[in-house]
């Protein structure tokens, strides 16, 4: 018998596909735009998303069952904001420069519909573990797509990948550049996250047709 069973398993899995907070929920948007143009900056937030998301699953859950009704909102407000300082205060000293790029955006993840949404949706209504895995499914469904985006913009935008010169150099002309390719800066504004996302959800649904809404 594996360590999942088939309910539990499928909180990890179909937020990663059938139904994605970005691509099928249409949650994180925001996100998905702002921070996408370098591929260093969406591993972190979707490192900071997985922590908050996870944690505060959990300690929702725990909670569950002592929240008066009318104040869950504000509790929620307050257990997010609590992990999102931790998060914030990491980043300001272990990697200060990326914390500057993200700024404001960390702070944002307190106003996130996904973990806001998991919260009122899951977590008050399911145990600790459960919880568990349903903020871990849904925080690594975000960031699936949150690198993935990143990782188009950064390299087709810049010629980068985490910093590092893949398609060779613009300046002295070699790698691709020697054949007349420029970059794409296009890619590094942030419509063109929405154009990529978009990109993203047609080939999901033209795999999955179950995706495609009838109206």
């Amino acid at each position: 018998m594996g360590l999942l069973s088939k309910k539990d398993a499928a909180l990890i899995k179909d937020p990663l596909l059938d139904n994605n907070p970005i691509t099928i929920q249409v949650l994180g948007i925001c996100s998905a735009l702002a921070i996408t143009a370098e591929l260093k900056a969406s591993i972190v937030m979707s490192i900071s998303v997985l922590f908050v998301l996870g944690v505060g699953n959990v300690v929702i859950s725990l909670m569950r069952n002592i929240i008066p009704s009318k104040i869950r909102i504000i509790v929620q407000l307050i257990v997010v904001a609590t992990l999102v300082i931790i998060v914030d205060l990491v980043l300001k000293a272990f990697a200060y420069e990326l914390s500057k790029t993200l700024s404001v955006f960390v702070g944002l993840i307190i106003t996130n519909c996904i973990i806001m949404g998991r919260f009122e949706a899951f977590a008050l209504g399911n145990g600790p573990w459960r919880s568990f895995l349903d903020g871990i499914g849904n925080a690594v469904g975000y960031g699936v797509i949150l690198i993935a985006v990143g990782f188009f913009r950064e390299l087709l935008g810049s010629g980068t990948l985490l910093g590092f010169k893949v398609l060779g150099d613009p300046i002295e002309k070699t790698g691709l550049y020697a054949i007349g390719y420029e970059n794409n800066g296009f890619m590094l504004l942030s419509p063109m996250a929405l154009i990529v996302v978009g990109i993203i959800i047609w080939v999901q649904r033209t795999k999955n047709k179950s995706l495609i809404e009838e109206h």
